[in-house]
């Protein structure tokens, strides 16, 4: 079973993330909708550090969706730009750090990066 996104933001997320460009800089608020409550969480992201609060602040972008949409972009299962297009994702704001969050969260369960492939003599075939 995959950790929930609550439960990866408050232990995986903050730290450095090496993947983020250094010139990428803002606030986000993501808030996670569980019926009638909502759970905010905070994100500062800042020369590749990225800081976590539970704040329901202003930020430079504001991410709703429900929990279970949250939960699969933990899990890798859905990226948030596919999320955002398919409207089970809203967001007000400076939308380039939507980006971000593909670097931040990770990707799919199985998937590996071409260096490791080509490394392991493996064959990367494009779909």
């Amino acid at each position: 079973m995959s950790a929930s996104a609550a439960e990866y933001l408050d232990r995986e997320v903050a730290g450095r993330h090496p993947d983020l460009p250094e010139t990428t800089a803002g606030t986000l608020r993501l808030d996670l909708k569980d019926g009638a409550r909502t759970e905010h969480w905070y994100l500062t992201i800042d020369h590749q550090e990225v800081r976590v609060a539970r704040l329901a602040d202003e930020a430079d972008l504001v991410l709703r969706a429900d929990r279970e949409v949250f939960d699969r972009i933990a899990a890798g299962r859905l990226q948030p730009a596919a999320a955002l297009l398919r409207n089970d994702l809203t967001a007000q704001g400076d939308l380039r750090l939507l980006l971000s969050l593909r670097r931040i969260f990770p990707g799919p369960p199985d998937a590996r990066h071409p260096r490791e492939v080509a490394r392991a003599g493996g064959e990367v075939v494009a779909p």
